[in-house]
């Protein structure tokens, strides 16, 4: 069975919220939609907002979902959704920057190979 991993594309006023990952080593630097794993008997979206409130200080509230799996390797898949926030505002808590991206901005960054499909498609679809 698969890893699951769980992305949240958190959307305000037109732009992307992105994040820079500060660990592993070999992530370091690189930008990334928040998110994590799903703990065990956790359903993909209590995770999600579980995970977007460690990170950010924040709670979040799920849209619709993008995609389907985005395979991350062989044992891991990918599963985001949209997001606003509902309370607080995004704090870097494990992460070294966070930016909110513009549709103009959303390859300014450097981001992971599993979120670069992600955000290819939410460029082609707009962030809505």
């Amino acid at each position: 069975m698969d890893l699951v991993v769980v992305g949240a594309a958190i959307l305000a006023e037109g732009r992307l919220l992105a994040a820079q990952r500060a660990e592993p080593p070999h992530m370091a630097g690189g930008w990334e939609l928040p998110g994590g794993k799903v703990d065990p008997g956790e359903s993909d979206e209590d995770a999600l907002v579980r995970e977007c409130h460690e990170e950010l200080a924040v709670k979040v509230r799920l849209g619709r979902r993008v995609g389907g799996d985005w395979r991350l390797s062989e044992r891991a898949v990918l599963r985001v959704w949209t997001a606003e926030l509902a309370e607080g505002e995004p704090q870097a808590l494990e992460h070294l920057e966070l930016r909110w991206l513009a549709p103009s901005e959303l390859h300014d960054v450097d981001w992971l190979p599993g979120d670069r499909p992600v955000v290819d498609l939410l460029a082609t679809e707009g962030l809505t």
